[in-house]
């Protein structure tokens, strides 16, 4: 027989979901993005500085809105492991009343960390985690 064929070193594959970043996942449906819940706060600033920051940051982590995520009295961000981060035992993160620049400083240096699995929170986000509403509904542990 000749010689076996070369093949590929599948560890160097990188494909799909293997490569997903840290993902940012902001509520600003009915209420969580509404001015009359959260009078005094600018809505439209927030996700303007999510998204600015995660295009600066090469793809190291990124922004998606959504219409409801569920607790709607604690106006919140999901904050979604990057795969390595899912590979290190990270899991999403809910942090609750996300209305401030100071939280929104602090979500987007966690993300720009690597997130979940990665890098650590910040101590003080740490206090602002709440439980994922099906959780919460299920009695289940956050």
């Amino acid at each position: 027989m000749g010689p076996r064929p070369a093949v590929p070193d599948r560890r160097a594959v990188t494909v799909g979901a293997a490569r997903r970043p840290c993902t940012l996942v902001v509520c600003r449906g009915c209420c969580c993005g509404d001015a009359r819940k959260h009078p005094g706060h600018d809505h439209a600033r927030q996700p303007e500085r999510l998204r600015a920051a995660a295009a600066a940051s090469g793809g190291g982590f990124q922004v998606r809105t959504t219409d409801c995520l569920g607790p709607c009295g604690q106006a919140n961000v999901v904050v979604r492991p990057s795969a390595a981060g899912r590979r290190a035992g990270g899991r999403a993160a809910w942090v609750g009343f996300v209305l401030d620049d100071d939280c929104t400083e602090e979500i987007l240096a966690w993300a720009a960390a690597g997130g979940p699995g990665v890098a650590a929170p910040p101590v003080t986000l740490e206090l602002q985690f709440i439980r994922p509403p099906g959780r919460a509904r299920a009695g289940g542990r956050g």
